[in-house]
C-alpha cells in the first residue's frame, strides 16, 4: 500500500478487515485498501468474499458492460427469487464501481454514466419481471399490430441526465401511450388499472427492504399532482396537465426526463408531447427569476436544517452548477435544439459550441463541477448513504485525504472552498440578484408608473413632454384592465415600468414612449417577454433607442416578439451579415430542424426573415447603412429565403414523388425568375416577391419514385408547395406575399414552365408590358446552364428592333392606367410613387429607353436595376449627363424618403414642396422622351 495510504492512519484498519474475511491468505494489498475506504464494501465482501477475485481480474474491471439480470427466456414468477437477484446484481456492481472509484482512480464522468447504465439495467429488467407478472393474469393492452403496448419509464433527475449518484434516489415518472383495455388473460381489464398494478409491482421490486436490502429508493413525487396523482397516466391526460397546470419547477424537472427501457415506437411521441411545455419557441428569461426563487428556498432549507459543509446545496455546490446549465437550457433550448438534453455535460459542451458561455466559462464549470461529484462520489461510497455533507469524524476525513491526494484535511477543505468559489462567481454572473432589487429611497420612476403622476420625473423637463407621456401612460393603463396578465405578469409589469420610465427620462425620448408601451401592451400576458426585458437592461435599452428612431421597427416587433431576443446583443443588433452571408447562415440555422417538422421549417424560415430584417432595419434606422445597401441585404436576405424554400419544397416532393429523371437536390433543373424591386436590387420592407418558376425538363418525363408523375406535373406541385411555404400565415405571419402573376398568360398560365416554352411565349405572346417587366428580371436561383440561358433569352428579347410610336404609345398607356389607379397626389401632397414625375415615371423611363434602343446598344439591357440602367443610357448618348444625375438623384432621394416613411408609418406622400423641384426636372426628361 502506498506511503500516502499509510499517512493516513488506514493501514491498521485495512490489514484487520483483510484478515476478518480471508483469515491468514496473502494479503491482496489492493483488496485490502479497498476494505479500508469503504464500509459498504467491507460489508459486502464480508458476505461474497468470492467476488474479491473477481475485482482483481483486470479484464472484467475495463469492462463497461451492463448485463441482464433475470434470463427471460422462462417467465420469473417466484416473486422472492426476482427481489433477491436484483439486490445480488446491485451489490456486485456497485462494488466494482467502488474498486473503480476508490483504488483504480477511475474518471468521474465515466462512473457516474456507469452507474446510470447499471441503474437502466436493473429497472428495465424489474419493469420486464412486473410486466410479465401482471400479464399472466389479466393480459395486456395491444396495439393495432397486436403488439403489447408498452409502460413508458422517464427516468428523472440525476438518473435521467445519466449523472446518477452511487447512493441516489431515483425519480420516476410512470405514462402509457393509449387506453385499451388487456386482452389475452383470464378477464379483461382498464389499461389504467393494468399498467397501476405493474407500476406498483416495479416500485416493490426495487424500493422494498428485505434481508438483501433494497435496489432503489423510488421517489414518484414528480409525477403530476405529486403524491395525490394517479401513479400512471395515459399520455393524452399528461399532455392535458402539463398544458393547463404545469408549474415552472416541472419545466427544469422534465428538462431531465428520459424513458428507460426497450426502445419504443412511443418515445418519440411523447417527447413531442412534452417539448412545447419545456421549451419556448422565445428567449425565455422568466426562468431566471424561478431559479432565484429555487435558490432562496433550498438556501432556507439548508439554514433550517443546519446544512453546513454541504457540497451539493451549498454555496458554489453542485446545484449551482445545475441552475447555471438548466437555466441556459431553457432560456435558449427552444431556438437552440442542440440544448435539449438532459446530460449536463452534453449542455455545458453545446452552451459553449453555440457560444452562449465563453470557453473559459464552460472549463470552470466544468472541472469544478466534476471534482465536487467526485468527491460527492466518494462519501457516498464510504458507506452507501445519500449524503453531500463532508464528514466530522477522523476515519471519513483520513479517507477524503487520500483520495484527493491531500497530506491533511486542511488541505481537502482548502481545495474544496477554492473550488465552490470558482462556482459561486459564476453561478453570481448567470443567475445573480434581481436587477434594481433594492431601488433608491426616493424612486420618482416607480411613482409615476404607481400615480400616473409623470411631472414627478425630473429629469424630463419639457412640458410637452410630460403632457405626452401623461396621457400615453394613462391611455396603457386603462387598456391594461382589459389583458390577462396574471400575478406573475402584474409583479414584473411593475418593476419593468419604472425601469423604462427611468431610461425614457435620462435618454429625453419623447416619442418613443408611446411607441414602447405599444411593443408591452402585445406581450403584457407574456409574461417570459417582460421577464426578458426587466432582466436585460441593455436590452430595453436597445428597444427604446429603435422604437425612437421607426415605428416600423416598434410595430414589427410587437407583431413578433420572439425578435425582442436580438435586443440582448447590441454588438450583433446593428451588424447585419455580409450580402454573401446570408444563404450559408440560413443553412446553418436548418442543421438543427427536423426535415420531417414542416411546421417548424415555416417557422424558422419566418423568424430567420424577421430577424435580420430587424437587423437591417436597426442599422437604416440608426444611419450605420445608406439607402442602397439597404436594398441590397434586403435583396440578398430574399433570396437566401428563396433559396432554402426551394430545397425544403424539393424534399418534401421528392420525398412523395421522387425526382424527376436525371435530376438531383444539386441539379434540380428548376430556377426562379425575380421580377421588379427582387430583380432590381431594390426590395424594402414590406415589399411583395413577385416570381416566375422555370424548368428545364422534358414535361413528359416522369419521376423515379414509388408514386411516379410527369415531370410536368412535378414542377408544378413544387411551385404550389413553394406558394404553401411562403403564403401560409403562421404565428409568425406570411414569409413573403408571393406575386406569380408576372408569369406567361397570368393567372390562367402554368405555375411552372419550360424555360423554352417561356422564351416562346416572350416572342410571339407577350404584351409590351410585359417585356418592360422584364426589363427588371434576373434569374435568382438555378443551375449555372439554366442562368446562361435565360440570360441570352431575356438578351433577346429585349433587343427586339420596335416601333418606336407604338412602344411610347403603350409605355405611356400603361403609365396613365397605372396613375388612374394608384395615384395617392393631390394640390399639396406628392406620391412619391406613383405620383407625376416620381419613382414610377423614372423606372419606365429606364424600361422605355431599354426596350427602344437595345437593338443598336444591347449593353443597355445587361443590368436590371434602374441605377445603371441610367448610367448605361448616358454611356451611349440616349440622355445627357444632367438628365442622367437628375433621374439617379431625384430617384436616390424618393427611396430615401420611401424607407424613412416606411419605417416610421408615413405612407408614401410627402409635402409637395419638398420634392417638387425633383419631380418637375423628371417630368421634363419623360416629356422630351416620351411627349
Amino acid at each position: 500500500m502506498s506511503e500516502l495510504f499509510a499517512q493516513t492512519g488506514l493501514n491498521t484498519l485495512a490489514q484487520a478487515r483483510y484478515q476478518e474475511i480471508y483469515g491468514d491468505a496473502p494479503m491482496e494489498p489492493k483488496i485490502a485498501q479497498l476494505l479500508a475506504l469503504s464500509d459498504f464494501a467491507h460489508r459486502i465482501l464480508s458476505r461474497f468474499p468470492e467476488w474479491g477475485a473477481w475485482l482483481l481480474d483486470e479484464t472484467q474491471m475495463q469492462k463497461r458492460d451492463c448485463p441482464d439480470v433475470f434470463d427471460f427466456s422462462s417467465v420469473l414468477a417466484d416473486e422472492k427469487q426476482a427481489f433477491a437477484q436484483l439486490r445480488h446484481y446491485r451489490l456486485k456492481y456497485w462494488l466494482k464501481v467502488m474498486w473503480l472509484d476508490l483504488i483504480a482512480d477511475n474518471e468521474i464522468d465515466d462512473s457516474i454514466e456507469y452507474i446510470s447504465a447499471l441503474s437502466d439495467t436493473l429497472i428495465s429488467n424489474a419493469y420486464q419481471w412486473a410486466y410479465l407478472s401482471t400479464e399472466a393474469q389479466s393480459g395486456s393492452p395491444k396495439d393495432e399490430a397486436g403488439n403489447p403496448l408498452p409502460m413508458t419509464i422517464l427516468g428523472m433527475g440525476k438518473l435521467g441526465g445519466k449523472e446518477l449518484n452511487f447512493s441516489s434516489d431515483i425519480d420516476l415518472i410512470f405514462a402509457y401511450p393509449r387506453s385499451i383495455a388487456t386482452s389475452g388473460g383470464r378477464r379483461s381489464i382498464e389499461s389504467q388499472v393494468f399498467y397501476t398494478r405493474v407500476a406498483q409491482k416495479l416500485i416493490a421490486a426495487l424500493n422494498q427492504v428485505t434481508i438483501d436490502g433494497q435496489v432503489f429508493r423510488v421517489d414518484m413525487r414528480l409525477r403530476p399532482f405529486g403524491d395525490s396523482g394517479p401513479l400512471v397516466m395515459s399520455y393524452a391526460a399528461m399532455e392535458d396537465y402539463y398544458q393547463d397546470q404545469g408549474r415552472e419547477w416541472e419545466r427544469y424537472a422534465m428538462l431531465k426526463a428520459r424513458p428507460i427501457g426497450e426502445p419504443s415506437v412511443y418515445w418519440q411521441e411523447f417527447y413531442e408531447l412534452i417539448r412545447p411545455f419545456v421549451y419556448r419557441r422565445y428567449i425565455d428569461f422568466s426562468v431566471i427569476d424561478s431559479l432565484r426563487k429555487m435558490k432562496h428556498m433550498i438556501a432556507q432549507e439548508v439554514r433550517r436544517k443546519g446544512l453546513t459543509n454541504n457540497i451539493k446545496l451549498g454555496a458554489g455546490g453542485i446545484r449551482e452548477v445545475e441552475f447555471i446549465v438548466q437555466a441556459l437550457q431553457l432560456i435558449r433550448g427552444g431556438r437552440e435544439l442542440p440544448l435539449q438534453t438532459p446530460s449536463l455535460l452534453t449542455a455545458l459542451e453545446q452552451l459553449e459550441a453555440l457560444e452562449i458561455i465563453p470557453q473559459e466559462v464552460k472549463n470552470t464549470l466544468h472541472d469544478n463541477y466534476l471534482v465536487l461529484r467526485k468527491v460527492e462520489q466518494y462519501l457516498q461510497a464510504f458507506d452507501d448513504k445519500q449524503t453531500q455533507t463532508l464528514p466530522d469524524n477522523t476515519t471519513d476525513c483520513s479517507r477524503l485525504s487520500y483520495l484527493l491526494r491531500c497530506d491533511d484535511y486542511q488541505g481537502v477543505d482548502k481545495y474544496l472552498n477554492r473550488v465552490m468559489e470558482n462556482i459561486r462567481a459564476e453561478f453570481s454572473q448567470v443567475i445573480g440578484d434581481p436587477p434594481e432589487e433594492e431601488l433608491e429611497e426616493d424612486d420618482s420612476a416607480a411613482y409615476a408608473w404607481q400615480t400616473g403622476e409623470i411631472a414627478q420625473l425630473g429629469d424630463c423637463k419639457a412640458q410637452p413632454c410630460f403632457d405626452r407621456w401623461q396621457s400615453d401612460l394613462a391611455e396603457f393603463k386603462q387598456g391594461l384592465s382589459k389583458k390577462q396578465a396574471g400575478t406573475r405578469g402584474r409583479d414584473i409589469l411593475d418593476k419593468l415600468m419604472p425601469a423604462l420610465l427611468r431610461e425614457l427620462s435620462k435618454q429625453n425620448m419623447e416619442p418613443a414612449l408611446a411607441r414602447v408601451l405599444g411593443v408591452i401592451n402585445k406581450v403584457v400576458s407574456r409574461t417570459a417577454y417582460l421577464e426578458l426585458l426587466y432582466e436585460n437592461n441593455g436590452a430595453l435599452t436597445q428597444l427604446i433607442k429603435l422604437c425612437c428612431h421607426s415605428a416600423w421597427i416598434a410595430e414589427h416587433i410587437a407583431k413578433y416578439p420572439i425578435l425582442l431576443d436580438e435586443l440582448i446583443d447590441p454588438q450583433t443588433l446593428y451588424k447585419p451579415l455580409p450580402l454573401s452571408a446570408y444563404k450559408s447562415e440560413i443553412q446553418q440555422a436548418f442543421l438543427r430542424i427536423d426535415a420531417q417538422d414542416v411546421e417548424m421549417q415555416m417557422e424558422a424560415l419566418r423568424q430567420f426573415k424577421q430577424t435580420h430584417q430587424l437587423k437591417v432595419a436597426a442599422a437604416d434606422a440608426t444611419g450605420v447603412l445608406d439607402i442602397m445597401k439597404v436594398s441590397d441585404h434586403l435583396t440578398a436576405l430574399a433570396e437566401a429565403i428563396i433559396a432554402k424554400a426551394v430545397d425544403i419544397a424539393w424534399g418534401h416532393m421528392v420525398e412523395r414523388y421522387g425526382a424527376p429523371e436525371g435530376a438531383t437536390i444539386a441539379e434540380k433543373g428548376f430556377a426562379v425568375i425575380a421580377y421588379g424591386k427582387a430583380g432590381g436590387y431594390e426590395l424594402g420592407y414590406n415589399s411583395d416577391l413577385d416570381l416566375v418558376f422555370v424548368h428545364n425538363r422534358d414535361g413528359e418525363s416522369h419521376t423515379v419514385g414509388d408514386k411516379s408523375i410527369s415531370s410536368r406535373q412535378f414542377y408544378m406541385k413544387l411551385a404550389q408547395r413553394l406558394m404553401h411555404l411562403f403564403n401560409t400565415k403562421t404565428l409568425s405571419g406570411t414569409l413573403y406575399e408571393l406575386d406569380t402573376r408576372l408569369r406567361p398568360e397570368g393567372n390562367s398560365g402554368l405555375l411552372a414552365i419550360n424555360l423554352e416554352s417561356f422564351y416562346q411565349y416572350q416572342c410571339e405572346q407577350a404584351w409590351t408590358w410585359e417585356h418592360q417587366a422584364l426589363v427588371r428580371a434576373r434569374m435568382v436561383l438555378g443551375e449555372e446552364n439554366m442562368y446562361t440561358r435565360f440570360n441570352e433569352i431575356r438578351h433577346a428579347v429585349l433587343t427586339q428592333q420596335r416601333d418606336s410610336a407604338k412602344l411610347a404609345q403603350e409605355v405611356r398607356k400603361m403609365r396613365e392606367k397605372m396613375r388612374q389607379h394608384l395615384n395617392q397626389d393631390n394640390d399639396h401632397q406628392f406620391d412619391l410613387k406613383q405620383g407625376i414625375g416620381g419613382m414610377t415615371d423614372i423606372e419606365f423611363i429606364s424600361q422605355y429607353i431599354v426596350l427602344k434602343h437595345s437593338h443598336t446598344y444591347p449593353q443597355l439591357c445587361t443590368y436590371p436595376d434602374n441605377i445603371r440602367i441610367l448610367e448605361q443610357a448616358r454611356a451611349v448618348a440616349m440622355i445627357d449627363e444632367s438628365e442622367m444625375d437628375t433621374l439617379i438623384s431625384a430617384y436616390c432621394q424618393f427611396r430615401d424618403r420611401y424607407h424613412f416613411n416606411s419605417l416610421n408609418q408615413l405612407g408614401r406622400t410627402v409635402e409637395r414642396l419638398e420634392f417638387d423641384q425633383y419631380a418637375q426636372q423628371v417630368s421634363q426628361v419623360w416629356q422630351r422622351l416620351l411627349g
